[in-house]
Parts: structure tokens; C-alpha cells; sequence
């Protein structure tokens, strides 16, 4: 625990008011004002465990930082005594129920109890043996990508916005950065971060490691690459095997690196397998000073298909509203299927105006953003009308109208509870007419109406969808006389409403906050 830095955030820099971080000095703790984390500890759930204690000797001159190791209890009685069941601490995905695989589940879980113990028990803690040093670990969220001279670099800008190569690409942290690079033409061959060898010559370390134990190393391949002209016209190039070095040739910089996209792959227990890096190379002519680059960086599980989120936790307002559909053959979602394409869509204007003309084009219901779309219909004495209700219907909804809306912006396809089923209600209205005959329903609105409130903390609130109603208006056509024409609008719209409980005037007590438990907070209970 005396190791443990929780605002520890730069590398090899010293974090202000971060009394357990190892790269301040003494001078740098006299300057500090308080220490931001006075208390470390482990795991919370343990009966007894050491604590680091933090705090500032403002009397010293100059100020001193104090360092304590105590012993700390939990007076919970549903504490641990000792983490002895080693599959607890990694989380396993669990085994989706299918046709094939349902009999053997409801044989093994189906009962009022199951044993989930392991072979064996040690509780004798005191004899276990020290980690080896040069034992390798797993990844985990955040922590740098190694490689093996130093990290995984992705540049951004610090303070200014010029590109600082001291950024490491944390693992699973989908990150895009944009940051000015000062070039010159006549050295631009020598400028490292002008060259793709920069980027891909060092090997990334499947795992961590400590000391100098050989791990496995995954070396970065080229993916693509794109050549960009100095007018910005782009050209996919057919071969990336051959590597494209910066070259001056006249007054220009040929092959200088204007962004790099990679993607590592990886599996579920946190190894890297495989990484790619996509480039994209432009000219640079003489008259220019400084260039702009971007970076991008992606992770995709092993035999998973990549599905964008629309934010972490919360929606963000201006992302698509992700949406899914229960599998078929299953009383219960069991897992919403979701795709990159799965994505509430309404009917998109066209400049024609044409009902039967805009019969597939879909624009995304974009979190927050209120909308309406619409077309016409040229109705005559010889359109039919239950293919023509049919054919607006598909018009108004689309191909396949999703059943479930993800509650959050990142909610999983296995986590069914985060997935909202959307209400589809049908409105009829009466149109009366002395000269029609016949008559038969056709659809010509639909409404959307998303409510979504504000959840978890008042500081950072997260914007989370409750409750979706679809609703498809109909109204009466009914035959019209030979030669006769009519002209009918169908719209499509959007309503975001914010149903957040607002705070009564004067109220000064806390407010009730609807929150979620931690996921651990039963553990180790089933």
C-alpha cells in the first residue's frame, strides 16, 4: 500500500498537492498546500490492512511531508479475512445461454443454491511467498502500453498546443489527439517525429513485466497508407510493405507523417496479441513553418466486433442513441443484439420531397438534438392502398425498428438491465369526405419522444435514457375519382425530454440521488 498512488497521473513528473507520489522531492513538498489524498488503502472489503497516511508539517521550516504505515480495521461484519480464492480476483465473462447450451446451464444453475468454491482452500496467509520480481502481470485499464525501450507513445498537446512525445497511450483508453508540429523543410529527414520508423520501430510488450523477464513482444505492422498532396487530395496506396521516409525533393517534404491511427487487439485476460498503425503522409512546402498532426488509438477484444460508444457513462449530447434487438427464440433478452450499425434512425429529407424516393435513407437520432424530417405523397385514382400503408411504414420506421435503446452510452449487449424497451403506440384520425367511397388506414407521422435524466453525482452528472414511446399516427385514405390527385405530408420527429426532478427552492438538505450499487458491493457473496 506504501507503493500505491491513486493522483499519481504524470510520468516521471511531479503531480501538485500528491503527497505519495515518488517523483516529488523534498522541495517540491514544501511547496505544496495540502496533500489531495491523505489516506491509501487496499481493498476496502478486507477485516484488517495497512494504511498509508499522508499528511503536511506546515510548522517545519521548510514545510515537511509526514509519512505513517498504520493498521487499519473494518468494523463491517461482512468482512474478508484473506483473498484465498484466486478466480475472484479476475473477472470472467460469463456463458451466454443459447439453444444448444441451455439444458447443461439450467442442470448446473437452476437449483436454489451451486458451489462456486475452488479445489482448495489456504488459509494459512501468513507462509505465502513473496511475488517473484520479475513475475509478468496482465494489463489493466489505464496503465501505459510498455514497450520495449519505454511506452507506447501517442503526442498531444500539454500545455500549448504543440506536440509533447512524453504522452503514453493508456491501455484500453480510446484516445484521439490533435497537436502543431514545428518542421523545416530542408531538415524534415531528420526530424523523428516526421517519420514512420518513429512510430512503429519499437515492439510493444504483450505483457508487463518487472526487471528483464523475456516476455512476449508484439511488433507493430502497417495497416495502411494514405498519401495526401499539398492541395489535400487523398490516395490510398495499394502496397503498405514498403516503408515511405521523409525525403526533401525541391521546395517540398515528401512522406511527412500528418496522422497515425493504430489499433491493438488484445484478449480477456488483458494480452496483447496483435497492433496496427494506419498513416497518413502529406507534402509539406517550404512556405510552411509547423504542421498539424493527429493521433488516434482504438482496442478491440480477440473475436469481438468493435461497437462505438456514445459516451462513458453518460450519453453525450450531439453522439448517435445506440438501439438493439432481442434475440429470436428467447422469452428474455438474454443479450441485446448490437452492432456499429445498430443506431436509432428516423426518415431522412431528401431534396425531392419524394415519399417513394426516400424509402432507405435513415438519418441517426443524435442524443440531444430535437428533429424533425419529412416527405410528400402524390396519392391517385389508381394507388392501392394496403401496399402503399405497407410501403410508408417502412418509409417512417425503416427496415428493422429496434425493440431496446441503451440506457447509458456504453452500455454492453450482455448487461440487459442498461437496455430500455422502446413503447410503439398507433393513433388513428378520422378524415371525413362525401365523395369518397372505399377507405383504409395509412400511416403518415411517426414521434419519437426520448426521456432522459441526470444520474449519479451533482458535480459530474451523467445524462441517461429512461424511457422511449414510439408513436405511428394513421389517418383515413379512402378512394379518390378518376383524374383526381392528392397531396399527402408524412413526418418523422424527435423530442428529447428532460425529466430530471429539479431542487425545490430553499432546500438546503442533501438531495436523493438514484445510484447504482458498486459492482463488487456484495462480493464475496453470490
Amino acid at each position: 500500500v506504501a507503493k500505491l498512488c491513486v493522483c499519481d497521473l504524470l510520468v516521471a513528473q511531479c503531480d501538485v498537492n500528491c503527497c505519495c507520489d515518488p517523483d516529488c522531492s523534498a522541495d517540491d513538498f514544501s511547496l505544496f498546500t495540502t496533500c489531495s489524498v491523505p489516506v491509501v488503502t487496499g481493498d476496502s472489503h478486507l477485516c484488517s490492512q495497512k494504511a498509508a497516511v499522508y499528511s503536511l508539517d506546515v510548522e517545519a521550516n521548510p514545510p515537511e511531508r509526514i509519512f505513517n504505515l498504520i493498521d487499519q480495521v473494518n468494523p463491517s461484519i461482512f468482512c474478508i479475512h484473506s483473498t484465498n480464492y484466486k478466480q475472484a480476483l479476475y473477472l470472467k465473462s460469463p456463458e451466454i445461454p443459447t439453444p444448444e447450451n441451455f439444458d447443461r446451464l439450467l442442470d448446473e444453475y437452476g437449483g436454489a443454491t451451486f458451489s462456486a468454491e475452488p479445489d482448495s482452500w489456504n488459509l494459512d496467509t501468513d507462509t505465502e511467498n513473496p511475488p517473484d520480481a520479475n513475475e509478468t502481470y496482465r494489463y489493466e485499464y489505464g496503465v501505459p502500453v510498455q514497450t520495449e525501450d519505454a511506452f507506447l507513445r501517442l503526442p498531444s498537446p500539454v500545455v500549448s498546443s504543440w506536440c509533447s512525445d512524453a504522452n503514453p497511450a493508456g491501455f484500453l483508453v480510446n484516445q484521439a489527439t490533435k497537436c502543431i508540429r514545428s518542421v523545416s523543410v530542408e531538415k524534415c529527414d531528420s526530424i523523428q517525429a516526421l517519420s514512420m520508423l518513429f512510430y512503429i520501430n519499437s515492439s510493444i510488450l504483450a505483457v508487463m513485466f518487472r526487471s528483464d523477464t523475456s516476455v512476449f513482444q508484439v511488433n507493430i505492422t502497417v495497416q495502411s497508407i494514405v498519401v495526401q498532396s499539398v492541395d489535400g487530395m487523398r490516395t490510398l496506396l495499394n502496397s503498405s510493405d514498403v516503408l515511405r521516409l521523409p525525403v526533401v525533393l525541391g521546395e517540398l517534404c515528401l512522406n511527412a507523417v500528418l496522422g497515425v491511427n493504430y489499433h491493438i487487439t488484445y484478449t480477456d485476460t488483458g494480452e496483447i496479441i496483435e497492433a496496427a498503425a494506419a498513416f497518413v503522409l502529406g507534402a509539406i512546402s517550404k512556405e510552411a513553418l509547423s504542421i498539424e498532426q493527429s493521433f488516434e488509438i482504438s482496442f478491440t477484444q480477440e473475436n469481438t466486433q468493435p461497437v462505438p460508444l456514445s459516451g462513458n457513462p453518460g450519453y453525450v449530447v450531439g453522439l448517435p442513441v445506440r438501439a438493439g434487438f432481442r434475440p429470436q427464440g428467447y422469452p428474455f433478452p438474454a443479450e441485446i443484439l448490437s452492432s456499429k450499425h445498430s443506431q436509432l434512425t428516423i426518415l431522412q429529407s431528401t431534396s425531392t420531397q419524394d415519399c417513394l424516393a426516400a424509402q432507405g435513407a435513415r438519418a441517426p437520432v443524435l442524443f440531444g438534438y430535437n428533429m424533425i424530417s419529412g416527405c410528400k405523397l402524390r396519392i391517385t385514382a389508381a394507388t392501392k392502398c394496403q401496399p402503399l400503408a405497407q410501403t410508408l411504414l417502412d418509409v417512417l420506421k425503416g427496415q428493422s425498428f429496434p425493440e431496446y435503446v441503451a440506457s447509458f452510452g456504453n452500455s454492453q449487449a450482455q448487461d440487459v438491465l442498461d437496455w430500455v424497451p422502446i413503447t410503439q403506440l398507433h393513433i388513428s384520425e378520422q378524415i371525413l369526405s362525401n365523395t369518397l367511397q372505399s377507405s383504409c388506414q395509412i400511416p403518415v407521422s411517426l414521434g419519437i419522444e426520448v426521456k432522459w435524466t441526470k444520474y449519479g453525482s451533482l458535480v459530474n452528472p451523467q445524462a441517461r435514457i429512461v424511457d422511449v414511446t414510439a408513436t405511428i399516427t394513421t389517418t383515413t385514405l379512402k378512394q379518390l375519382p378518376s383524374g383526381r390527385e392528392r397531396i399527402i405530408p408524412v413526418m418523422s420527429s424527435v423530442v428529447f425530454t428532460d425529466i430530471s426532478s429539479p431542487a425545490e427552492p430553499g432546500y438546503k438538505a442533501w438531495p436523493t440521488i438514484n445510484i447504482r450499487l458498486p459492482f463488487d458491493f456484495f462480493y464475496p457473496f453470490i
